[in-house]
């Protein structure tokens, strides 16, 4: 590769930023034998709490976390006088580690970096600083925060105030003195939150101008958590283990309380306790299901209103401030110390900008729509271009002259929230595809710069002079990023999280969502797997180790493992009736999927008995067409009711009668029991649609796996001998071929709950060998021209997809109308898990809107 032959640079490793994370890169490089220089816009270090002096600024993580974990002897010697240092605090603890480790020697201050150039032929990155400086180094690593960008104010008139103007995010290092004036504040997010009480203390006349109300709990301030305080006197090393391995960078553990079936005494006490806690830790871990079921979520929501409603004496000023229109939580909760109870102060007022909106600032103040104000000083607290305002904000150009504004023009693109396609060694710290901004940042940053770090070393001894990741790892990992929040309701609001607060900023989940020691997880895999998704090269030659590291939907994911962690006998080693057993039990504890009008069980006669099947109506006034639907479980597992949630959702998504029918099932009535038992169902609906609430000819045969099996395999049978006549039929992750040879059956043989042994015992239990090539028991096997449109559901991670893709593919080449539904990073099972895997949602709408397109078509005979 151009450029490998390379030339030496001036410094091994330049670092933008002191901060948390430059202070901490510049202290491992140095450690690990790397050159470093560090350059600081600013005067001294602290990144982020050097630049943010506004009154009443804090940390909003706990101090025993909040802080540098990487060295026990620094712990021991710095010790925090509050639960939430103050920005003075901070900054003087940031100025001591610097001191302490000797780390301002490596460190430019008073410099920005103008731009980054990568130049390819020398393997280097060539950087200009505000002084005219140009440093080449080999690798380049941003360390500026997610925010550390203020957004400027979006007001018109806002460059005409003639009085004092202040933003928080820039606050006068020497303070302010508001005695006597009139101060309007614009915002009230966190900074707003924080600095209105304090403002209020001096100023004669505080106008607090509000857009979205902000969640908001009280902050309970006072020494350090006493328990935590002696958990890492006793202890340090598993505390902060216990940090790294929680899904957002503090100790504790996760509930498993439900916020909409808990008892009404259990969520009080649960709100209560969050309440009295006064941290994000508790606040966010109320029920595991609130930031998924919105039901829950609302119960929190409505708990912390009713508290502001209590606090503020002003009912119309209680009611602005209580927060509505988005989720708790997916706007980021703020920490408060009297916030509320200011507003019950007789020189404080809110104006809220949804009813009143500023029209303009003017040369003395504020006009409104309903009103003009004269202020002698006006505090922007409108937050910051967050996450990837600083990283776009410096002209860093790498491979092909593309800058990375130009790159992520339409939202960011990473690999693991660290580094980027075509820009080559270099690394973002805390970036966008990372937990970032929904951790305890200081947890994270250790996280992150000892990857870097490590990664560095490991290329130094492997001789390797370059690391860029794979188009395919990047686009893998943000399809993960996606998916993750996808599952959330935090992509549901305007929030800074979205780039919604700042004009013209791509609406993009930036963060990962799914936790701190998830991500740690992956990052360390990446790593063991030889790099997995990264290019590396050197003089010596290049390795390439490509993948995505994550395929799975986070949800299914988490199944997989929770299903692990109970140490399971294999399926297949169970006998019928055991298995039968252990189904019947695990079916017992899911959600029963969505409300339908009406369900109602009966029996059909079949030719070795009386079938059971259940019915379920939807809400709309009938007639309405009917879907006849056989149930999964190999053939040998389940019943008529055994999929209710699956049948539930589709009734409701579809507006559908759909009939569960049970079938006989092997060992004990082989193969072609079930086949028999699924013809006879059909012509039994064909002939009483009318009296089950359907409309006759407007029938589609569907089902799951062997279900889906049988559903097919009628639909054959209905065209050959002449009817019953169907608009379609709907195909789940379909069994349609007995050889058990297809590359999915070896790529997903196992842990996928349904295995290619499990396949094979199913099997087993239902056919004889001799018979699998029977049509009727391989129905990729028949005949396939005149089958009604189908609808054909295949998922990634089954050993059924590839002869269920065979299945999609033969129909349509037979000329029937085929609708392939390919699920991406789900299982044979995870799509029926409804109000589980919600990820499956999507997946379950689109088949209910193909479904009721095929009875938009001529019936088939």
């Amino acid at each position: 590769m151009a450029g490998d032959v390379a030339q030496e640079p001036q410094v091994d490793v330049v670092v933008v930023g002191a901060g948390f994370a430059g202070l901490y890169l510049v202290h491992r490089m140095r450690g690990a034998g790397f050159s470093v220089r560090a350059f600081e816009a600013g005067s001294d270090v602290g990144g982020t709490w050097y630049w943010n002096r506004y009154p009443g600024a804090r940390c909003d993580i706990p101090t025993t976390d909040y802080t540098f974990g990487f060295d026990p002897e620094l712990e021991r010697e710095w010790t925090w006088s509050e639960k939430y240092a103050t920005q003075p605090e901070i900054l003087r603890y940031l100025q001591f580690v610097a001191d302490r480790y000797d780390l301002r020697r490596d460190i430019t201050f008073d410099t920005r970096v103008d731009g980054a150039e990568w130049d390819e032929s020398d393997g280097l990155w060539r950087v200009r600083t505000s002084r005219g400086e140009a440093v080449s180094c080999r690798f380049y690593v941003m360390a500026t925060g997610c925010l550390s960008v203020p957004k400027e104010p979006d007001i018109p008139g806002a460059q005409r105030f003639s009085g004092e103007v202040y933003s928080t995010g820039r606050w006068p290092h020497e303070g302010v003195d508001f005695t006597g004036k009139r101060v309007a504040v614009v915002g009230t997010g966190s900074s707003g939150i924080q600095s209105i009480p304090l403002i209020a203390e001096q100023a004669a006349q505080v106008t607090v101008f509000q857009r979205t109300p902000n969640f908001s709990i009280p902050a309970h301030n006072g020494p350090p958590p006493a328990e935590r305080v002696e958990r890492l006197r006793t202890d340090r090393e598993a505390y902060r283990e216990a940090g790294k391995w929680s899904s957002i960078g503090v100790p504790g553990e996760p509930t498993d309380v439900m916020g909409v079936t808990a008892p009404e005494d259990v969520r009080r006490q649960r709100l209560e306790a969050a309440w009295q806690a006064g941290e994000l830790r508790e606040i966010y871990s109320i029920f595991a299901d609130q930031a998924v079921n919105p039901a829950s979520n609302e119960i929190i929501a409505e708990f912390i209103r009713d508290k502001i409603r209590v606090t503020v004496d002003d009912p119309a000023t209680a009611e602005a401030l209580c927060p509505t229109g988005y989720y708790f939580g997916t706007k980021r909760p703020c920490l408060d110390t009297n916030y509320y109870e200011t507003f019950n102060l007789p020189h404080v007022r809110l104006v809220d900008l949804r009813a009143t909106p500023i029209t303009t600032i003017t040369e003395t103040g504020i006009d409104t729509a309903a009103e003009s104000l004269e202020f002698d000083a006006i505090v922007y607290a409108t937050g910051f271009d967050a996450m990837t305002g600083a990283l776009v904000g410096v002209d860093i150009t790498g491979r092909d002259g593309v800058t990375l504004k130009e790159k992520w023009a339409d939202g960011p693109s990473t690999y693991l929230g660290l580094t980027t396609v075509g820009f080559p060694n270099f690394f973002s710290i805390t970036g966008p595809g990372s937990p970032s901004v929904l951790s305890n940042m200081a947890v994270s940053i250790e996280q992150h710069v000892d990857w870097v770090t490590d990664c560095l070393v490991d290329l130094r001894a492997r001789g390797m002079t370059r690391i860029e990741p794979t188009p395919v790892a990047e686009a893998g990992w943000d399809q993960y990023v996606a998916d993750s929040a996808a599952i959330t309701l935090y992509p549901t609001a305007n929030s800074w999280y979205m780039g919604a607060n700042v004009p013209g900023k791509p609406r993009v989940f930036y963060p990962f969502i799914g936790g701190v020691d998830r991500y740690r997880a992956v990052c360390d895999e990446v790593r063991e797997r030889d790099y997995l998704g990264f290019r590396l090269s050197g003089p010596d030659g290049e390795q390439c180790s490509d993948g995505v590291v994550r395929r799975l939907q986070p949800d299914v994911e988490r199944v997989l493992e929770a299903m692990a962690e109970l140490g399971l006998p294999p399926l297949h080693s169970l006998p019928p009736a055991q298995l039968r057993e252990f189904m019947a039990m695990a079916d017992a504890g899911r959600p029963p999927g969505p409300d339908v009008a009406e369900v109602v069980d009966g029996v059909l006669p079949g030719p070795g008995g009386d079938l059971a099947y259940r019915l379920f109506r939807p809400s709309s006034p009938g007639p309405h067409p009917v879907v006849l639907y056989f149930h999964g479980g190999g053939w040998v597992i389940g019943d008529h009711a055994s999929d209710e949630p699956l049948c539930r959702d589709l009734c409701a998504r579809s507006d559908v009668v759909v009939v569960s029918v049970d079938y006989r099932h092997g060992p004990e009535a082989p193969y072609p029991a079930a086949v028999e038992d699924a013809w006879a169902a059909l012509r039994w609906m064909a002939e009483h649609a009318i009296e089950l609430g359907g409309i006759p000819d407007d029938q589609v045969v569907a089902g799951w796996s062997a279900g889906g099996n049988l559903a097919t395999v009628v639909a054959q049978r209905a065209r050959d001998e002449g009817g019953p006549a169907l608009r379609g039929q709907l195909l789940l992750t379909p069994v349609t071929d007995a050889e058990m040879a297809t590359e999915s059956y070896r790529e997903n043989a196992e842990g996928y709950v349904l295995t290619a042994d499990l396949m094979r015992y199913f099997w087993d239990h239902y056919c004889d060998p001799a018979q699998r090539s029977d049509p009727t028991a391989s129905p990729l096997r028949g005949r396939l021209e005149g089958l009604p449109p189908a609808v054909v559901v295949t998922a990634e991670f089954d050993p059924l997809r590839d002869e269920g893709v065979a299945y999609a593919e033969a129909l349509r080449a037979a000329g029937v109308p085929v609708e392939h539904v390919a699920a991406r990073g789900h299982t044979h099972t995870s799509l029926t898990m409804v109000d589980v895997v919600l990820s499956g949602a999507p997946v379950r709408e689109e088949l209910a809107l193909r479904l009721r397109a095929l009875f938009r078509e001529p019936a088939s005979v």
